[in-house]
């Protein structure tokens, strides 16, 4: 799609689109990262049966949440590697209008490792309990564009399960005008949140600030040639990337505990999670009502 015709379509989908504001259910989403990270879940590798009941519960939270399945189920699955599969868990909220914006976050982590449980808090149960609580607030109301909600799987094994999705998509690629991902966002000791990618979409730079006295959200981490600190390519978004849509990714900084068994619940930061999800939501909402912020449809760099 072009981008005048797209700038068309995204002006007639979101005139009028407003939302009221709601908090985050706090507690909900404690008990989801708490849940996804305890010992039950066992690290969530992909073929344990840790991962299994991962898998069973975000299900089960689409379902209470009455998204709607574009497979029957939410399990939309995939080849990881000989006789093992991986399974991306897909729920979507219809909007006004066919355009639609991918929510995602990871729910596979690392498992066990030399007796060691790796249970994967911050990365990522903390994105994928963000993505529920984000569910959770917009299945109250009709969005502007449609919400497609996707636990995505097997991202540790290079990240199998957003290649997946954007190599076989529930809609056509040309519908999908952005991918917000949320990776490790749970801990942060300056109390900041990044939001990757205004480097590569600089019309997607209006829309993040925030006024959370709590979080303080910078860009950055996407300048090419930067190594290690360029994360364009460092989790699910880069899937997208790789096919021209435009991504925000929001994510915190490594820290000591980043891929190490000490990466559990007791470690995580409750009140600076809960205000980085507010910010994140308050940013899918700026998005959704906001027409004249996003008329065109750039490409990347």
């Amino acid at each position: 799609m072009g981008v005048r015709i797209l700038s068309i379509a995204l002006f007639f989908c979101l005139v009028g689109a407003g939302v009221e504001a709601q908090e985050i259910d706090k507690e909900l989403l404690l008990n989801d990262i708490k849940t996804l990270s305890s010992d039950t879940f066992a690290g969530r590798k992909p073929g344990t049966q840790g991962h299994q009941r991962a898998m069973n519960y975000l299900t089960a939270r689409f379902r209470a949440l009455d998204l709607k399945d574009f497979r029957q189920g939410y399990l939309d699955a995939f080849e990881i590697e000989d006789r093992l599969k991986g399974y991306n868990v897909i729920g979507y909220i219809p909007g006004q209008c066919r355009e639609a914006i991918v929510v995602s976050a990871h729910y596979d982590h690392l498992g066990e490792r030399d007796g060691k449980l790796y249970l994967g808090a911050d990365d990522n149960a903390s994105g994928v309990s963000a993505l529920l609580a984000l569910a959770a607030y917009f299945s109250e109301r009709t969005p502007a564009y449609t919400l497609i909600f996707v636990a995505f799987d097997a991202e540790e094994m290079g990240l199998r399960g957003a290649n997946a999705f954007v190599n076989n998509p529930p809609i056509p690629l040309e519908h999908i005008l952005l991918n917000i991902n949320m990776d490790m966002v749970s801990r942060s000791d300056r109390n900041e949140l990044y939001a990757c990618g205004t480097y590569h979409y600089p019309h997607l730079s209006p829309f993040i600030n925030t006024d959370n006295p709590v979080v303080t959200l910078k860009t950055g981490h996407d300048e090419p040639g930067s190594g290690h600190q360029d994360w364009t390519t460092q989790s699910d978004h880069a899937a997208f990337h790789r096919v021209g849509i435009p991504f925000i990714y929001f994510g915190v900084e490594d820290h000591p505990d980043y891929h190490t068994p000490n990466d559990t619940y007791e470690h995580i930061q409750p009140d600076f999670f809960y205000n980085a999800v507010l910010t994140i939501r308050d940013i899918v909402e700026r998005i959704n009502r906001n027409a004249d912020l996003l008329k065109t449809r750039k490409s990347a760099r």
